[in-house]
């Protein structure tokens, strides 16, 4: 069988999933949860994360989550972080606890400063 022929629209999405922004990450879309999956998600990060990151989360037991302190990271390797956690430091994987698109949300929001719970 042939292969088939990629339309010119069609590469141009499938590259723009790859092309780096100003910051070196690659692009991607965010999209935000249902409001009530973005108040569990908004009190998971205020009092889970906060616990070691702080209640404010200007740091703790670990770093500070304001977008000052995140400015220039790579958001695929917090939102790796977020899912996967770090080994050897106490940062538990959350992927059992959420989906690969609401930790993409969570970096979008921290990264921007994280709203309080609603």
């Amino acid at each position: 069988m042939p292969p088939k022929k990629i339309t010119t629209g069609l590469m141009v999405l499938m590259l723009s999933a790859t092309l780096p922004l100003a910051h070196g990450a690659p692009a991607q879309i965010i999209t935000s949860p249902p409001p009530a999956r973005r108040a569990v998600l908004i009190d998971m990060v205020r009092e889970d994360c906060g616990s070691c990151h702080g209640s404010r989360l200007t740091g703790g037991l670990g770093p500070a989550l304001t977008p000052q302190a995140l400015k220039g990271k790579n958001p695929i390797s917090l939102k790796d972080t977020i899912l996967f956690g770090r080994p050897n430091t106490p940062m538990p994987p959350w992927n059992p606890f959420m989906s690969n698109a609401e930790a993409a949300w969570i970096v979008n929001r921290l990264m921007k400063g994280f709203p309080h719970a609603q």
